[in-house]
């Protein structure tokens, strides 16, 4: 395992705009506060949503797409430096009209209605692959 003390160097509330890209929208907020890492939490609704689960054994993203207005019942992740860019890591549950929930990592959503807490931290985080997972992970 690898692990480092973090220092916060700031918190943020933010409103994101309805239209807007879920995701987009958080890493523009990181890119406004010059955050190179943070860890951030959001709820709020989507109007459609591309969900992308991990495949290990094939070390392969599947989308999971939903055209239809979803509930975010939770949204967490973190920011980091991914190829000299801020890159928002992004998992959320979302529910629909029955209260079915579906989960994974969040690839983009068409935000409805979003708010987002970001508590940014003092030293920069960056990601790189990983040959076991194959994955962009932290250093």
């Amino acid at each position: 395992m690898n692990y480092r003390a973090v220092e916060p160097a700031g918190e943020y509330v933010a409103r994101l705009e309805t239209g807007a890209d879920w995701r987009a929208e958080i890493e523009s907020l990181a890119d406004a506060v010059e955050a190179d890492a943070a860890w951030f939490t959001a709820l709020g609704a989507v109007q459609d949503a591309e969900l992308w689960f991990y495949d290990q054994e094939e070390c392969e993203y599947y989308p999971i797409e939903f055209d239809e207005p979803l509930e975010v019942a939770s949204c967490t992740g973190n920011v980091s430096r991914l190829d000299e860019e801020r890159f928002a890591h992004t998992h959320a549950v979302l529910s629909g009209p029955d209260g079915e929930a579906v989960a994974g990592h969040l690839n983009e959503a068409t935000v409805w209605a979003g708010e987002v807490h970001m508590r940014v931290f003092e030293e920069p985080l960056e990601r790189a692959y990983d040959e076991t997972t194959e994955l962009d992970l932290w250093l």
